[in-house]
């Protein structure tokens, strides 16, 4: 089936590209007349911030389906196709995206502007210790491979990230530097309407500060200091960020398989704290987090990693936000701060 499925969408593209609807036109190119941009973003954060900043002079399109668990996606022929005819592509980083090797390297597009919106920000280990090559990882504006190549850095990524965390998104002043980077890369595509780009990150950024204040007032006198997740290591910026200790049962990959050392670990942590609470995050079955709840006594509380949403949740209008505001509500809830 999956043969099948790959030689129709081979074909599909072939016809595709064969139309004269698809050739690309000088005077279809932004800036030269009204067509919107095309623009394909990676994880729901990216896409929610890319929604602000383009307004209504972009298409924007999330390349992870809703309600497929980000870390066991890997690009479809027809991810490829849409990246063939884009103008922008938005991704987290590569350590969160390895797949964004093999959309890079088969995709014939000069036209596209790929964007690693984590440009600028010190990506950390699991021991929220710097890297030993932070510095190395790729650069924020990259043409497209038959320009300049996939970075090697691209090519030498596994799956497990490469012990570095890439969920920064969950740090507000972070997902502010995300947001300027998709502000810059949309000026740089479209300079024409750099005034309109410009304004709707400002305004945008100002939301997240206000979420930002949220969060320091909410959590600053809390009983508790330290939360328990029962997947993997999720919310190390976001506990970072707020002053706050974390323990995880995975990893940073959810592929890997908690110990029962490790479970035992968690589950002694909950008991020494008094703490009433054990998170699980979306998409994921809460195996290990209802373990741990029966194990301890404590109870499921969902905090949400933001990377991707459901069906129901993306048909809902859900945002980045949403999402980070229900955060704080159990967050407060588990941290004991009522």
């Amino acid at each position: 089936m999956k043969i099948f499925q790959v030689l129709l969408s081979v074909l599909c593209l072939a016809s595709f590209l064969g139309t004269p609807a698809c050739q690309k036109k000088a005077e279809d190119r932004p800036g030269t007349g009204s067509r919107r941009l095309s623009v394909v973003t990676s994880l729901f954060p990216v896409y929610d911030f890319a929604r602000q900043v383009a307004g209504d002079k972009a298409n924007v399109v999330l390349l992870l389906p809703p309600g497929t668990e980000p870390h066991s996606f890997d690009p479809r022929p027809a991810d490829i196709i849409m990246l063939n005819h884009g103008d922008l592509f938005f991704y987290t980083n590569i350590y969160m995206e390895p797949w964004v090797q093999k959309i890079l390297a088969g995709i014939s597009n000069s036209h596209l502007l790929a964007v690693d919106t984590s440009s600028g920000i010190q990506l950390v280990g699991r021991s929220a210790a710097p890297g030993p090559d932070e510095e190395d990882h790729a650069a924020g504006m990259t043409p497209s491979p038959d320009r300049q190549g996939v970075p090697e850095k691209i090519r030498q990524q596994r799956h497990e990230h490469d012990g570095m965390d890439p969920h920064i998104w969950l740090d507000p002043e972070y997902a502010i530097k995300m947001v300027e980077n998709i502000r810059d890369g949309f000026i740089h595509k479209d300079p024409e309407n750099r005034v309109f780009y410009s304004d709707n990150a400002a305004a945008y950024i100002k939301q997240l500060a206000a979420l930002d204040d949220r969060y320091k007032t909410s959590l600053a006198g809390c009983r508790k200091r330290i939360f328990v997740n029962g997947g993997h290591f999720t919310f190390g910026y976001l506990a970072r960020r707020y002053g706050l200790e974390y323990v995880s049962a995975y990893g940073l990959s959810p592929n890997s398989e908690p110990t029962p050392g490790a479970i035992a670990k968690v589950t002694r942590t909950l008991r020494a704290n008094g703490l009433k609470h054990v998170f699980f995050e979306e998409l994921i079955t809460p195996r290990v987090a209802e373990t741990i709840s029966r194990e301890s006594g404590a109870e499921l509380l969902m905090l949400h990693g933001g990377h991707n949403i459901s069906k129901d949740e993306f048909r809902q209008g859900v945002t980045f936000l949403s999402l980070m505001e229900a955060n704080l509500v159990n967050l407060m809830i588990g941290l004991q701060c009522r």
